[in-house]
């Protein structure tokens, strides 16, 4: 018996998601993403410190934290969070304190590591670690996830956890695309950065922009 070839329905490759919404989705998603923050200022400053490897380490970390994140929108665990108060406060009061701690440690810095001194720059696992609990932390994305994710979802063409996890995945790309180019931008820059005075600066200008990022985090949540 000859063996053949059928061809399969076009439903079978189509994905759960309404491709008009997922376009706009990609438009509205870049649009958040390009918009600087504090995991931007927590890769800057680690590519500008330790070079391009330990950058993109850092970025790693960012979208680790995106990753669960993702897996948290995708369960509905998000969801209860924010419906809990005390929770929610407690996660947003974590990552003012934890963005504060790492704008003071830019105060305390020492000089960029530009010359790859041993001891000088930032090791691959505290990039990671910044850049994961940067973003993990930070009750914005969750929130992100909350407000921009369900718009996107159509119920009507399958499994709601599926299409989250599609755009939670999508958000990690756009993510990687544009810190990725931050991150290599930010290593030529580095070849410039020889003053002692530009180099205490950029530690002090980054520092006190997380600690404002901090203090507003602090003010909307245990003042307002």
């Amino acid at each position: 018996m000859p063996f053949a070839l059928y061809p399969l329905p076009m439903s079978t490759f189509a994905l759960p998601i309404d491709p008009p919404l997922f376009a706009a989705f990609i438009l509205a998603a870049s649009a958040v993403v390009v918009s600087p923050g504090p995991d931007t200022i927590v890769i800057l400053r680690h590519a500008l410190n330790s070079g391009l490897r330990t950058g993109l380490v850092s970025v790693a970390g960012v979208q680790a934290g995106l990753g669960v994140h993702t897996i948290l929108a995708a369960l509905g665990l998000s969801v209860v969070i924010v419906s809990s108060p005390l929770l929610f406060q407690a996660i947003a009061v974590a990552g003012a304190l934890y963005l504060g701690w790492l704008g003071v440690q830019g105060f305390r810095a020492p000089l960029l590591a530009l010359d790859g001194e041993p001891g000088r720059a930032a090791s691959s696992m505290a990039a990671w670690r910044h850049g994961f609990f940067s973003n993990l932390l930070n009750p914005k994305v969750i929130l992100l996830y909350l407000a921009l994710l369900p718009s996107f979802v159509a119920p009507q063409l399958g499994s709601a956890e599926i299409q989250l996890a599609i755009l939670g995945l999508t958000i990690i790309a756009i993510n990687i695309v544009w810190q990725g180019f931050l991150v290599a931008a930010a290593g030529h820059m580095r070849r410039w950065l020889q003053s002692e005075a530009v180099q205490r600066n950029v530690s002090r200008i980054t520092g006190a922009i997380l600690i404002a990022f901090a203090i507003a985090m602090l003010w909307n949540n245990l003042v307002e």
